[in-house]
């Protein structure tokens, strides 16, 4: 969310308060203030109030008023580990004095510097995991482990010509190769991929983004585009076949908010700018996208539209494809845009939608313009405790129903409740529920079984009359669903573990742990039928493969009229196994047959990149295929944007 500790953890915290956020002023020609609703107009409302002046690197190393230096830096691998996910000071940890305990370093997130003293037994109990059995990644590669640059020098000339940044080092390339899948994470700690990027570009705008695709369709260059490098479908991957230079485009020094418009409640915004920085800047004018992906941090405004992402308040803010009002596209054949900013268009088929989800396969998202809103009064939290699964996704669909969602409401399964519980600091028995009253009245009074219960999180945004009305309507749906209120503490905290909980997969890799998530979309009447499905076909397969240690849960996460996503994590103990990924990869693939099978989508969020592309045939008939090869064919007739997603 913020690149510093401080400035990260403030915008958390702006979650935590249930108080009434005071006006900001803004720093452009006038007042930006929070809008005051539910009986009072907002102030300031003169169009554009807030235009770029400066940003990104400048030759001082500085940022402007209006738009700061990015929050991570051009080598990020100075701040981000090389070989996982996220800061380097931000890590689990195991320590050993009487037994083993578990802790989370760093202070960036709430977490840490806080003992987990029921982790480890945890792990130990449900992964099986050998506390002195540990395997280390390996360290980081030597200037000649990288493999050789194919350069064509052509192209190398101009760039230096023309003053674009870039780099033919090593670290830089490695680092732009990859995503964040388990075979990629896998493969970073254990050897080298056969193909990386030789050579990274740093353009600074659109015009640099225009003249570097000019100059790689001249020189049959390939490019691919790199925004915040957080795919989990293996979209940066490099194909191993491609014989021609491989350039991989780097956006983040294309970082400015352009303009705010006050009146008309959009903003332009440089595509490589990442979800903690928008935001950061948005909120000092009191303003904000409400797109917060579990990402947020690292990916990209660009990313989220060539992925179609969504975010975790998508209820109240929408989808990607929701906020994206008017978007530039730099294609081998020119630019691509939409002349007018009107909210609707009647004018033949869209041509957003030629870009949202193509996944770097057409050309290089440089600008966006998209939807803002005030800042809300109040954000609030709150969790409802059910004693099964079946009455929580029942409770989830009425809410849907009566289209009443607050801003985030997450459905947890058995084992990610007790899960959850294994993540905090010192405190009683069920961890989730604070209230040592609340404790005895749910296991005792109500009879609901530690073992079966679930819970779900919320959060709420808006004024007070608001959110006091949303309570009552949800509350109520939840009693009538056997569902009873568990206390905000419990929402809040499971709103800011989304953040660190991909942290753990570090850590499981050091003894014997490979894991991953993946997610799909289902319509209502299938979606707990696909969630008992696809678990129990997970435990048969590890069953049938010998693996004796397996964690599968799964969690509700997006609401809709007609469905909801839902989203898996997977873990197994490989311990045993001379070859995991191919083992895990092997299993995510029957059950995402299974998810196929039991109605579900491909993807939710995740996008295709290139490990979901043998299911596309199973998501569109072959006419709609031919209609995708189609506008690439048109659009990068050369292959150009040679990243092989999708198709």
């Amino acid at each position: 969310m913020a690149s510093s500790a401080t400035l990260r953890l403030s915008v958390i915290q702006r979650h935590l308060s249930s108080q009434r956020r005071e006006e900001v002023s803004g720093d452009g020609q006038g007042g930006v203030g929070v809008e005051e609703r539910c009986g009072g107009a907002r102030r300031g409302c003169e169009g554009v109030v807030w235009a770029a002046t400066g940003g990104g690197e400048r030759q001082d190393g500085q940022g402007s008023d209006n738009n700061p230096l990015p929050s991570l830096p051009r080598r990020r691998q100075e701040v981000l580990k090389w070989n996982g996910w996220g800061y380097k000071d931000s890590q689990f940890v195991v320590h050993k004095e009487k037994d083993y305990y578990v802790s989370f370093t760093g202070n960036r997130y709430k977490i840490g510097n806080l003992v987990l003293p029921h982790f480890a037994n945890w792990v130990r109990e449900t992964l099986g995991v050998n506390f002195d059995d540990c395997t280390p990644p390996q360290p980081p590669p030597q200037p000649q482990h990288f493999p050789q640059p194919t350069i064509q020098q052509d192209f190398l000339d101009e760039i230096q010509t023309l003053g674009i940044t870039h780099s033919l080092e090593g670290e830089d390339r490695l680092f732009r190769a990859h995503g964040h899948t388990l075979a990629e994470i896998f493969t970073l700690r254990e050897g080298m991929f056969p193909r990386i990027p030789d050579l990274v570009v740093w353009p600074k705008n659109h015009s640099e983004v225009e003249k570097l695709v000019d100059l790689a369709c001249r020189c049959q260059t390939a490019l691919i585009p790199f925004g915040g490098g957080t795919s989990v479908s293996g979209a940066l991957l490099c194909p191993e076949e491609e014989s021609r230079m491989i350039v991989s485009l780097d956006t983040s020094q294309m970082c400015r908010i352009l303009w705010l418009d006050e009146k008309n409640l959009t903003a332009r915004i440089e595509a490589g700018i990442i979800g903690q920085d928008l935001e950061k800047q948005l909120h000092v004018r009191g303003y904000t996208t409400g797109h917060e992906p579990d990402s947020y941090e690292f990916s990209s405004l660009g990313g989220w539209v060539a992925t179609r992402a969504s975010g975790m308040k998508k209820n109240i803010y929408g989808n990607i494809e929701d906020l994206v009002v008017q978007v530039k596209v730099v294609t081998p054949v020119g630019t691509v845009e939409r002349y007018t900013a009107g909210p609707r268009l009647s004018a033949g088929p869209d041509v957003h939608h030629f870009i949202l989800g193509s996944e770097g396969t057409l050309g290089v998202i440089t600008e966006v313009t998209i939807k803002v809103r005030p800042l809300p009064i109040i954000q609030r939290y709150g969790s409802i405790a059910f004693p099964d699964f079946a009455s929580g996704v029942s409770c989830m669909r009425e809410v849907a129903l009566h289209r009443c969602q607050p801003a985030s409401i997450r459905l947890m399964d058995n084992e990610q409740f007790k899960f959850g519980h294994a993540l905090k600091p010192p405190t009683g028995l069920l961890g989730l529920l604070t209230d040592g009253i609340k404790k005895v009245y749910i296991t005792r009074i109500r009879g609901f079984d530690v073992n079966l219960m679930c819970v779900a999180t919320l959060l709420f945004e808006g004024c007070e009359q608001e959110v006091t009305s949303q309570e009552k309507r949800l509350y109520a749906i939840a009693l009538n669903n056997k569902g009873i209120p568990a206390g905000e503490a419990n929402g809040e905290r499971g709103y800011m573990l989304t953040f660190v909980i991909a942290y753990i997969r570090d850590l499981g890799f050091d003894y014997g742990i490979v894991a991953e998530s993946f997610e799909t979309s289902v319509p209502w009447d299938r979606v707990y039928t696909l969630c008992h499905n696809v678990k129990h076909r997970i435990k048969s397969e590890c069953k049938a493969k010998g693996i004796q240690h397996t964690f599968v849960t799964c969690r509700v996460t997006q609401t809709y009229d007609a469905g909801a996503c839902v989203y898996f994590y997977f873990a197994f103990n490989y311990r045993g196994l001379s070859d995991p990924v191919h083992v895990y990869e092997e299993i995510e693939g029957n059950a995402r047959n299974e998810i196929l099978g039991c109605g579900g989508s491909i993807s939710h969020h995740h996008g295709v990149g290139k490990i979901r592309r043998q299911w596309m045939n199973q998501t569109f008939s072959e006419p709609s295929l031919g209609a995708i090869r189609a506008v690439k064919q048109y659009f990068d007739p050369d292959n150009i944007f040679a990243n092989g997603n999708l198709l």
